[in-house]
């Protein structure tokens, strides 16, 4: 009995429960068949990587203030963070990975960085 590529549809040849010819087909296979959730995954990524380079780039000093402008200028987005830390007097952070920001008065930041 001879199984066929999914992929290309050629003859396997090898172990009994090899599914595809060569390392090219599978890639190929399971690319098309996850690139619906993996586009979204890949916007998102890209999205927090720019908010952290941002982050980073302005706060060099672990703790300094920004204009909102200053973020949106360079491309930030206020949608895409991974976690929220609320203090105990109810201060709310924002952070991307170990950066955060904090929203003041007068369209100003605080820009942190949490310790490891």
């Amino acid at each position: 009995m001879q199984k066929e590529c999914p992929e290309c549809g050629d003859k396997i040849v090898g172990r009994i429960d090899k599914k595809f010819c060569s390392d090219g087909c599978r890639n190929g296979y399971n690319n098309r068949v996850n690139k619906d959730s993996k586009n979204l995954i890949r916007n998102t990524n890209n999205r927090l990587r720019k908010n952290y380079r941002i982050l980073e780039t302005l706060n060099p000093d672990k703790k300094t203030r920004t204009s909102r402008a200053k973020l949106i200028e360079h491309g930030f987005d206020f949608n895409y963070f991974t976690s929220i830390y609320t203090t105990k007097a109810q201060t709310v952070y924002y952070f991307v990975y170990d950066q955060g920001y904090l929203e003041l008065e007068g369209d100003y930041y605080a820009l942190v960085k949490r310790e490891s």
